[in-house]
């Protein structure tokens, strides 16, 4: 491919010896199969691989991490595609007088959060360190402070794209704004983001950390936590979930082969006015707490997400109320005695300012939920991974008396009808496309046509 002379970065074919590497998605488990990779060492490098694509009648497919790349995975889906990676764009700079970050598209939320701690600054990042702020972003973004600070997308102030035109434009609510409102929420289905303009918050330290119960005791401790959500502040942002630790010798002895149901929280106050919010929960008699003053840049540990690729399945959806009946239904599909084959099942609370659509935001502003759900496994062999899918259906189904009609996209995990995810917005966001890609040669993960 002569584009490999002219970039910065480089090209990858099939009959390249490191051909599986530069195809690999974060997630092991989805098995992409583009026409050629290209890993993009400038902006300019974009800008070329899109006109060069135009010309060999090619699609293009933006992708950093690849976190949610299940979609793109099969024999055929890319089989006319480019797929673009960003990774190697990582460059984070500060501008704390304007608390404005300027992040290139493939740098991660550790390239955020540490540089922004040192100015007494913190992003709205999502929950493991290795996630690439481009994709959620433009997914939406629900951080630790989601429900006193809204969506993480609502913080973007500008970006910077190629649109598959190849033209690289600066836009923001002055400059296109019908293009930025769409592609802040419309995901990659609009050009390739280059950079990510970013708000900064002021803040140093909250108080945070996780409640270890015994699995037995999933039903009572999830139906205090769904009572305590209730009544907490917009200030607090916590997770219940179901932890099954596989016996791996990377884990601590305490969760090594062990089993749980634990309370995760993130509190925006000091210690003593924190203890008092949380004393229903510790009165609950947990067996492990690890609550503390907790520096912004080490939240993204509190989740204990895998760091580095791994092979995973997994989905998730929102729910619209959590009643005790939901709660129970959760406890049978992933407790103990169901055979869930799931690492991982939680139900996050929202709602709060996540709820709520800011003046001037884009496609996806708020969540129409107050709960979102995820359930994920390791799919370390064909087997554990056929398990584990049963699980996650198994969950859905469980739970789909109280789900709402629309899809948080960064939880979506498979392919999706565009209506389930953006609703009514649909038809806008398809004529914002037709302008800017009239021949759909941008390939999102979750495609609007």
């Amino acid at each position: 491919m002569a584009l490999r002379d002219a970039l910065d970065g480089s090209v990858h074919l099939p009959e390249d010896a490191d051909w599986d590497a530069a195809r690999s998605a974060w997630n092991l488990a989805v098995d992409q199969h583009p026409a050629a990779v290209v890993i993009a060492g400038s902006a300019h490098d974009v800008v070329l691989t899109v006109n060069a694509a135009r010309e060999l009648g090619l699609r293009v497919a933006p992708q950093s991490t690849g976190h949610n790349a299940g979609p793109l995975g099969g024999a055929d889906t890319l089989a006319d595609t480019i797929l673009l990676r960003t990774s190697a764009l990582r460059r984070v700079s500060i501008v704390p007088e304007s608390r404005i970050a300027r992040c290139e598209s493939g740098a991660l939320w550790a390239d955020v959060t540490a540089p922004a701690a040192t100015f007494g600054l913190a992003a709205l990042a999502g929950s493991s360190a290795d996630v690439g702020i481009a994709g959620y972003l433009l997914g939406g973004g629900v951080s630790w402070l989601a429900r006193s600070h809204g969506l993480a997308v609502n913080s973007v102030t500008a970006i910077e794209i190629v649109t598959a035109d190849g033209l690289l434009r600066r836009i923001d609510a002055d400059h296109e704004p019908e293009l930025f409102w769409a592609v802040r929420g419309g995901s990659g289905n609009f050009g390739i983001v280059t950079a990510i303009e970013l708000r900064l918050f002021p803040m140093t330290e909250v108080y945070a950390g996780t409640l270890f119960f015994p699995l037995a005791d999933a039903s009572r401790v999830l139906q205090a936590w769904r009572e305590w959500t209730a009544d907490v502040p917009e200030q607090v942002t916590s997770v219940g979930r179901i932890l099954q630790f596989p016996p791996v010798p990377e884990l601590p002895d305490f969760l090594r082969g062990q089993s749980y149901v634990v309370i995760e929280a993130v509190l925006q106050a000091p210690p003593l006015d924190a203890d008092d919010v949380l004393a229903p929960l510790r009165d609950l008699g947990p067996a492990i707490d690890t609550f503390r003053p907790t520096p912004m840049a080490e939240l993204d540990q509190l989740h204990m997400d895998p760091q580095g690729p791994v092979p995973g399945v997994g989905d998730g959806f929102a729910l619209a109320e959590l009643t005790a009946d939901a709660v129970d239904a959760f406890v049978a599909a992933v407790g103990a005695g169901s055979g869930s084959a799931l690492l991982s099942a939680e139900i996050r609370h929202v709602g709060g300012a996540a709820g709520r659509a800011p003046r001037g935001a884009g496609v996806v502003a708020h969540l129409d939920a107050e709960f979102l759900v995820f359930g994920g496994g390791i799919a370390a062999t064909p087997e554990l991974g056929a398990a584990a899918a049963a699980s996650v259906v198994r969950l859905a189904d469980a739970l789909s008396p109280w789900r709402s009609e629309v899809l948080y996209q960064n939880f979506a995990e498979g392919a999706q009808a565009p209506a389930a995810i953006w609703g009514s917005a649909l038809d806008r966001l398809r004529a914002i496309k037709v302008v800017y890609d009239p021949a759909d040669s941008i390939r999102s993960n979750h495609p609007v046509l």
